[in-house]
């Protein structure tokens, strides 16, 4: 390899790195819209701030994507994360103890239910940008240009992305009106 070589490296992991990351949270937002529309799962307002944490972290990423890589992109991500954090713990201990009249929202996900798996999508978060920082710090990344296909790859997902927040948002405005949001339908369809 030439030096050329050897200094984008580090660049091009990092752009996959959180290109990857991009995607999972998309993954995990697309997931959480069709429990949501299929399975008739309306989320709770503690479960709409969980995903507005996520896709916090996501438009962190894009910005990178957009203006190139700087700390206080990933700083952005990171806050969301630990946004994430806090609300998915504060719910998980509400609901941890069933009430009278009161279960908890939504159906289990490979045992457990979305609140607790937003507590280790939050950690997954911080760990993945503490390795990352670690692992390919930050300052030598400063000047380096995407590759084109990764910075195509990166501009489709932040597109699709932008779309499902879009469509989040409509849902949101139908389920809550002006209003208090609940988890018995959608306020503005129901009359």
């Amino acid at each position: 390899m030439n030096t050329t070589t050897n200094a984008r490296l580090p660049a091009t992991l990092n752009d996959v790195f959180l290109l990857a990351m991009m995607l999972t949270l998309a993954a995990i937002l697309t997931t959480a819209m069709v429990l949501q529309y299929y399975g008739g799962e309306i989320p709770c307002p503690l479960c709409l701030l969980q995903r507005v944490a996520m896709f916090g972290v996501c438009f962190g990423i894009i910005q990178h994507f957009r203006h190139g890589n700087s700390a206080r992109n990933d700083g952005f991500g990171m806050l969301f994360a630990l946004f994430l954090l806090i609300v998915s713990v504060r719910q998980t201990l509400l609901d941890i103890y069933p009430r009278p009249g009161h279960s908890y929202v939504g159906s289990a996900v490979l045992g457990l239910h979305l609140p607790v798996w937003s507590i280790v999508i939050a950690v997954a978060i911080l760990i993945a940008f503490a390795i990352k920082f670690a692992v390919l710090g930050g300052e030598h990344l400063r000047d380096q240009s995407f590759s084109p296909t990764l910075g195509r790859l990166a501009r489709l997902l932040g597109l699709y992305v932008i779309a499902i927040c879009l469509i989040n948002f409509v849902s949101v405005v139908l389920q809550c009106g002006t209003g208090a949001c609940h988890t018995f339908g959608y306020r503005l369809l129901d009359g």
